[in-house]
């Protein structure tokens, strides 16, 4: 099973041209790709899923690079678009 996102796909969206912060990406990749499953209720999710699912995965990535030095006092907020990217593919029990 292939993994949800690749490598250069991150670095894409996340417009990195190097490879000093590839073991960072790579832990990133695994969060949003955990975060992603979790949301839609499901095991895992790979690189068959829909563009949705592999568009809010990259936004979560993105999220995640950009704040990951951010001390605040506010707790990590919820993401509407993440959300709605997902909320079509998320299984109900």
């Amino acid at each position: 099973m292939a993994a949800l996102l690749t490598l250069d796909e991150a670095k894409l969206h996340c417009r990195i041209d190097h490879d000093d912060e590839d073991a960072l990406l790579g832990a990133l990749i695994a969060t949003a790709t955990t975060a992603v499953a979790d949301y839609m209720n499901v095991t895992s999710v790979d690189s068959t899923a829909a563009a949705p699912v592999k568009s809010a995965a990259l936004l979560l990535v993105g999220t995640l690079y950009e704040h990951r030095e951010s001390v605040s006092e506010r707790p990590f907020s919820k993401n509407p678009a993440f959300e709605a990217l997902l909320n079509p593919y998320r299984v109900h029990s």
